[in-house]
């Protein structure tokens, strides 16, 4: 499968935002190249583990950059977030159970919903913030 590559595309310019997207890719990356080098099912669990508290880290500050700038679509893209949440939080169960592998399946989701979600829904938010015409950098020093 083919890694994640970054690319201004994908760029918010909401510098805190961009640099956890781009962890993020380079997250699943880990987990696809490990997946596909039959590392154990410990080191996957661990990596799993950590995309996900990551994940769920990733949404907070997006959700709280939203809040504080009364973003209006708000509700509509938390709600994206809680499923993806609820979705990664299932696989991870079920892969810890023995239920479940990763498999070609659920890399593929991730790697399209984590670039679908940053094209089609993120961009919106660092759009609106570009309308407010907001300083966004300041944190890039």
């Amino acid at each position: 499968m083919a890694s994640l590559v970054w690319s201004d595309d994908f760029a918010t310019k909401v510098f805190e935002i961009d640099v956890q997207h781009k962890t993020l890719f380079t997250m699943v990356n880990e987990l696809d190249h490990a997946m596909q080098h039959g590392k154990g099912k410990q080191f996957l669990g661990k990596l799993l583990s950590d995309l996900v508290h990551y994940t769920k880290s990733h949404f907070e500050t997006e959700e709280r950059f939203m809040r504080e700038h009364g973003y209006p679509g708000y509700d509509e893209h938390k709600e994206k977030h809680d499923k993806m949440t609820r979705k990664v939080l299932d696989v991870q169960k079920e892969f810890e159970s023995g239920n479940a592998h990763l498999t070609l399946g659920v890399m593929v989701f991730l790697q399209n919903w984590l670039t679908e979600h940053i094209l089609k829904t993120d961009l919106r938010f660092g759009q609106f913030l570009g309308r407010k015409d907001s300083p966004r950098q300041a944190a890039a020093g």
